[in-house]
């Protein structure tokens, strides 16, 4: 893939020269799932960054967290302009400025996105780029033991989702954080304390569910109880049962390697 600026048709600089002038917010090629841990992880409403698209050249994806998921739009570069739809800019920057007041619309939902926060290539904080190595470990078969112990966990994930209640079997809205084999729900975002902490490791399966009367369900289910959970869009329910069941399977495979360890040890002192 060809640096976004080899050739510059307003300036007419040499590619080294030209390179001065790549936004800030360009990180070249960039993963798709490596920009979803960068945004997830340490942006908010609104961040986005452009990158390489692997589809073809002069291709180009804009990634722009939406509450709490990421969109991805195409934008072309043709050589003298951007075009992205209908529209054509003649820079980056004007693309920015005329998005930044007339919100992005997403094909899937028709989540309105407004790009309001450029996020950097070049960041002071280290750690930060922990995010990209967990997300694409997830592809690389790689697990938690394999990270420092410092380092974020493995597909981290939050937002709000509509529980059942156990007893009295009402609705309520709840904040759900997934981080390494704990599923926590809060009242609300700002409370300090969980009301219930679940440990994945008891987890036996994780599905969509067509059985309640609401749509974008699906459930977890425990040994103790089977826990129904609605998200606000389809792409939003898919993505928590994605994660959870890739949570579920990297717990199967430290037990099943444990299980084979314990056996090998027990073979050599027979």
């Amino acid at each position: 893939m060809p640096s976004l600026w080899a050739r510059c048709p307003v300036c007419g600089l040499d590619p080294q020269s030209a390179l001065s002038l790549l936004p800030r917010w360009y990180h070249g090629n960039l993963t798709r799932h490596a920009a979803e841990a960068l945004l997830l992880s340490n942006g908010c409403d609104g961040s986005y960054l452009l990158r390489d698209s692997n589809e073809r050249t002069g291709l180009y994806s804009l990634s722009v967290r939406a509450k709490d998921s990421v969109k991805h739009f195409h934008v072309e570069y043709t050589g003298f302009s951007f075009k992205f739809g209908f529209n054509e800019f003649s820079s980056l920057k004007d693309f920015v400025k005329h998005f930044a007041n007339q919100p992005l619309i997403g094909s899937e939902t028709g989540t309105l996105i407004v790009l309001k926060h450029p996020y950097p290539r070049k960041v002071e904080e280290p750690a930060i780029y922990e995010s990209v190595r967990v997300h694409t470990a997830m592809q690389t078969g790689r697990t938690e033991d394999d990270l420092v112990p410092t380092a974020p966990s493995l597909g981290t994930k939050e937002g709000y989702l509509t529980k059942q209640g156990g007893l009295v079997k009402t609705w309520k809205t709840r904040w759900f954080t997934l981080h390494r084999n704990e599923l926590k729900y809060f009242k609300d975002q700002m409370s300090p304390e969980p009301i219930r902490i679940l440990d994945l490791t008891e987890c036996s399966a994780v599905q969509f569910d067509y059985s309640q009367e609401r749509v974008n369900c699906f459930c977890l289910v425990f040994p103790f109880r089977t826990f129904y959970l609605c998200a606000k869009t389809g792409v939003e329910a898919d993505e928590w049962i994605k994660i959870l069941r890739w949570k579920l399977s990297q717990i199967r495979k430290q037990l099943d390697q444990r299980e084979g360890t314990i056996r090998s040890q027990s073979f050599i002192f027979k």
